[in-house]
């Protein structure tokens, strides 16, 4: 039995799970729920045992210096919670952490112990994945579930994936199993730009948690940071032919793939969510919101002293790099929002990443996947094929 004696009884709580490694590229998915922990001032009442899931030589311990005196801390997951306030408040448990290195069954099962002593009415698992998608369009996201029924009434996809899988799909199936509805939200990272931190990639998964669970978030300085990462990534791909190319390319594949989208009921819903937005309904956030998009009209003041995100580094010449040199989710059949990120779409072959990077499995430390040949190990029998479950 889990005690939870300093927790205080919530209020329609909603579980919100991220975690480093192989499921999340550019870190976009963890670090939308550090942003929601940082905003809403979460406060930690749980944190698992490291010793049970962690291989300390893959995520190792951190030793830093307070007043004086060296102490650790250990890679693991930690609860907190946040209480969000409004004409109907509601509670989150944000779950954030690194990918297990092992014992991922008794890892689910411990989160599903919290999830029912706390009485969580539903478990959102964000995660990021490489794709064919250009920077210079919205970033596609895309939310799966297990459940039949929730599909059907959360307007969602129900997954079809087959092939390995991360800590993110595990976790969904265990939801399933338990009973508890269980929705994952998956935002394509452009695989040729794949490198740490994307804004616009966090941004989205906001947006789209926003209208998913009907929560105001704050969104702070992420519109600026995610119009600041695009002009910088647009600047870097204008000094390469071969990248500016390669862009254009993507850009025609998407905005082809979307043209069937382009209807009169698809516009009405997106004409809808403006609506709701500009009058302060649950998709705006204080202080101002940018859509999916990206449409934010001001880029950072430099001059006041606040730095725009690093730009990433400038891209390779001289060598000829595939979407597959970067390990980890690169696509999936169930990254359909926008078109981007489907297997039997992928269009290998294009200009290499800008600087290097080992994928989404190294974001996290983590890299370990769930059987021999994973996509955090880079060996020559893991797959080439991400997964987004």
């Amino acid at each position: 039995m889990i005690e939870l004696e300093s927790v205080p009884e919530l209020v329609d709580p909603v579980m919100v799970a991220a975690f480093e490694g192989w499921n999340d590229a550019g870190d976009a998915a963890s670090t939308a729920v550090a942003h929601l922990d940082r905003e809403w001032k979460g406060e930690v009442f749980a944190a698992l045992d490291a010793e049970d899931y962690y291989d300390f030589q893959v995520n190792r311990p951190t030793v830093w210096l307070d007043g004086g005196t060296r102490k650790i801390t250990w890679p693991t997951t930690r609860l907190s919670v946040v209480r969000v306030g409004g004409e109907k408040p509601r509670d989150l448990v944000l779950v954030r952490g690194i990918e297990p290195s092992m014992r991922w069954r008794s890892f689910c099962n411990e989160i599903l112990g919290f999830a029912h002593e706390l009485g969580v009415e539903m478990v959102v698992i964000l995660g990021a994945l490489l794709g064919d998608t250009p920077h210079t369009r919205p970033v596609p996201v895309s939310g799966v579930t297990s459940d039949a029924d929730l599909a059907r009434t959360m307007d969602l996809e129900e997954t079809r994936y087959e092939g390995p899988t991360g800590i993110v799909g595990v976790l969904q199936e265990a939801c399933t199993h338990a009973g508890v509805p269980a929705v994952s939200l998956w935002a394509a990272v452009p695989h040729y730009v794949s490198q740490p931190p994307n804004p616009k990639a966090t941004l989205a998964l906001l947006n789209r948690l926003e209208d998913l669970i009907g929560l105001r978030i704050p969104l702070g300085e992420l519109p600026e940071d995610a119009r600041a990462w695009q002009v910088g990534v647009d600047q870097l791909a204008s000094e390469d032919s071969e990248v500016a190319e390669y862009v254009q390319t993507l850009e025609e594949a998407r905005d082809t793939a979307e043209l069937p989208e382009a209807s009169g009921e698809a516009i009405a819903r997106e004409f809808e969510r403006y609506l709701r937005r500009r009058d302060g309904g649950p998709g705006q956030g204080p202080g101002g919101h940018a859509t999916e998009t990206g449409d934010v009209p001001y880029l950072r003041d430099t001059a006041s002293g606040r730095t725009r995100p690093p730009k990433p580094p400038r891209p390779e010449t001289g060598r000829s790099r595939t979407a597959d040199d970067d390990q980890g989710p690169k696509g999936s059949d169930e990254a359909s929002d926008g078109g981007a990120g489907r297997p039997d779409e992928t269009s290998h072959g294009g200009p290499g990443s800008f600087g290097e990077t080992d994928g989404p499995g190294e974001a996290g430390g983590s890299g370990e996947a769930d059987g021999p040949g994973g996509p955090g190990t880079g060996s020559a029998g893991g797959p080439d094929r991400p997964e987004e479950d």
